[in-house]
């Protein structure tokens, strides 16, 4: 039976940053790319100076999941990420959390710190740069 095509996909709301963002994340998870990327030039919707290269919408795929983000342009309704609602990342190895969890906290912020817990070899949980909270977890 042939695979499906997924249904729901994880969609985030950067300020500006999503190309980089997108760019940052790829760099760092294995089997990652970005799949598709429309900026607001691309299409002829019309903005304020500056930004056209800006998102209008991407697909990017990280560790065989695929995601949606775009950039809002509107300035106001600022709508800040939480850790709240958190990416939870099963690591394959040790090597890929240290690595990851790494990462992510340049220019971030550790909300836990990299640890044994009842369920997991090593959990650690992060916040980066752009403000998306990263639970990465090596189950038992």
């Amino acid at each position: 039976m042939g695979q499906t095509a997924q249904k729901i996909n994880p969609f985030l709301m950067f300020f500006g940053q999503a190309e980089e963002a997108i760019q940052f994340y790829t760099s760092i998870f294995d089997d990652s790319r970005i799949d598709k990327l429309t900026r607001f030039a691309d299409v002829g919707i019309p903005v304020g100076p500056g930004e056209e290269q800006k998102v209008l919408h991407a697909i990017f795929t990280l560790k065989g999941q695929s995601f949606m983000c775009i950039d809002n342009l509107d300035k106001q309704h600022t709508h800040a990420f939480t850790p709240a609602l958190s990416l939870f990342v099963t690591c394959d190895t040790e090597e890929e959390l240290d690595r990851v969890f790494v990462q992510l906290s340049v220019d971030g912020a550790v909300l836990m710190p990299i640890a044994e817990s009842p369920v997991s070899v090593k959990f650690g949980w992060v916040q980066d740069r752009y403000g998306v909270s990263w639970q990465l977890n090596l189950p038992k």
